[in-house]
């Protein structure tokens, strides 16, 4: 009984190592089809993400806003007043309504300090830096006016950035390739699976019932050579044996 599991174990394990074996084989043998799906699915992949993706620029300035806890909740409040807002589209001539802007407006004191963040998300870099400096200097005029609060300094003016906030341009490539690696590897078992050539020995043994005694290697040019080469090599020995 043990020596019938232990054969039975080895037989596994044999299957087991041939189909590995034959995956390996197929896969190399059709690896072009896998290197082709894979440039294929990644060119369509970054030309999606590129003519599809809005890209966001970000952009901020900082105050000095010389207030108690009470008054800085309440001036930054007013950062994103419809009045203050209605202004900045007014000035800059934007294509949006002033609650449209307020949404793009992010305003924030840096921890427990009296300096105040206003940060701008556009799709350019040059309307998100306008944005956020003509807010802060409107924002100023207005507090003095409204308020009669002069106690608020620029400390830092917006700048433009170039680097977009959600440039996902290789993170999208890469699982374009990973995508292209599963689909090619399924296509290539597909098309595997639509070939009922005979490949295997035991498929033929299977096939006709009988066993398989021997095979003949495939002929080639390269083959052909070899054998002529060694045969001329075997009659100049002869010869020189019979000298």
């Amino acid at each position: 009984m043990t020596d019938l599991n232990s054969n039975m174990a080895k037989n596994k394990s044999k299957v087991k190592e041939i189909d590995l074996i034959e995956i390996y084989s197929l896969l190399k043998r059709r690896f072009w089809v896998i290197v082709l799906f894979v440039i294929l699915i990644t060119l369509l992949g970054g030309l999606y993400n590129k003519y599809t993706t809005s890209y966001l620029y970000q952009s901020s300035t900082r105050l000095l806003i010389k207030a108690n806890p009470d008054q800085m909740k309440t001036l930054m409040v007013m950062v994103k007043d419809p009045a203050i807002m209605e202004k900045v589209v007014s000035e800059l001539q934007l294509p949006r309504s002033a609650e449209g802007l307020a949404s793009q407006i992010t305003v924030e004191s840096i921890g427990d300090s009296q300096v105040v963040l206003i940060t701008v998300v556009d799709n350019s870099p040059a309307t998100a830096a306008m944005i956020a400096n003509n807010t802060a200097s409107t924002f100023k005029d207005e507090v003095a006016k409204i308020l009669s609060f002069n106690d608020v300094q620029l400390l830092k003016e917006a700048k433009e950035n170039p680097y977009p906030i959600n440039d996902n341009k290789y993170r999208f490539l890469f699982i374009s390739m990973v995508m292209g690696i599963v689909i090619g590897v399924g296509f290539v078992f597909f098309l595997n699976s639509l070939d009922e050539t005979v490949k295997r020995e035991d498929e033929i043994e299977e096939l006709i019932g009988l066993p398989v005694i021997g095979n003949i290697s495939k002929i080639t040019k390269k083959n052909l050579k070899k054998d002529v080469h060694i045969q001329e090599e075997l009659k100049v020995r002869g010869e020189t044996v019979g000298i």
